[in-house]
């Protein structure tokens, strides 16, 4: 199985930075940015135009990665970074009719179906695969004054301590700093 690493942190902290430098520095020729995020209105599409022009022209780069992220990190070698899981989670959750609705049974349900394709995602990464997996930290913040709010959070954090538990080192990224919670701190340069 490859190696899994899973850097967080809150909005706007560096931790799509310190992904980009892994990858930078393992870079053999074989690169891959999954981008999960959509340009729905002129500030995301901002944002993407942002991370678009800090990568290199040489990196393979799916834009509004699928929704089956297991499949496309099977099928892939090298190093990956998926930028992130929030954005992948948030797609996942909102084409659940149950996320809105008042059954707590069916969107328990849909739920598990989410956070098992996470635990496939995890489980994908071929030998000698680099997998970089960003996300949001979301338990650090309010809650959310209504259903949708909260269960997004719900999900996000069971997914994000599922990446963690699967990760073979954890970064918590706050004001542009990495704090490596889990194994290792990577030599960045390392092959």
């Amino acid at each position: 199985m490859g190696e899994r690493t899973l850097i967080l942190g809150g909005v706007r902290s560096g931790k799509s930075e310190l992904a980009e430098r892994l990858a930078r520095a393992w870079d053999r020729g074989t690169v891959a940015y999954l981008a999960t995020g959509e340009a729905r209105d002129e500030e995301m599409a901002l944002r993407i135009r942002r991370h678009r022009e800090r990568r290199p022209a040489s990196w393979e780069t799916w834009e509004g990665a699928p929704e089956d992220l297991p499949g496309a990190v099977r099928a892939r070698e090298g190093v990956l970074l998926v930028d992130c899981l929030t954005l992948w989670a948030s797609r996942l959750m909102f084409r659940e009719p149950s996320s809105e609705g008042e059954d707590e049974g069916a969107w328990q349900e849909a739920q598990g179906r989410i956070l098992a394709l996470g635990r496939d995602l995890l489980a994908a990464p071929g030998p000698g695969v680099r997998l970089i997996l960003v996300s949001n930290e979301v338990g650090c913040c309010l809650i959310p004054p209504n259903r949708l709010g909260r269960r997004f959070q719900e999900l996000q954090g069971r997914l994000n301590r599922l990446a963690a538990e699967g990760a073979d080192r954890v970064a918590l990224v706050v004001a542009g700093l990495p704090l490596w919670i889990k194994g290792e701190a990577p030599e960045e340069g390392r092959a």
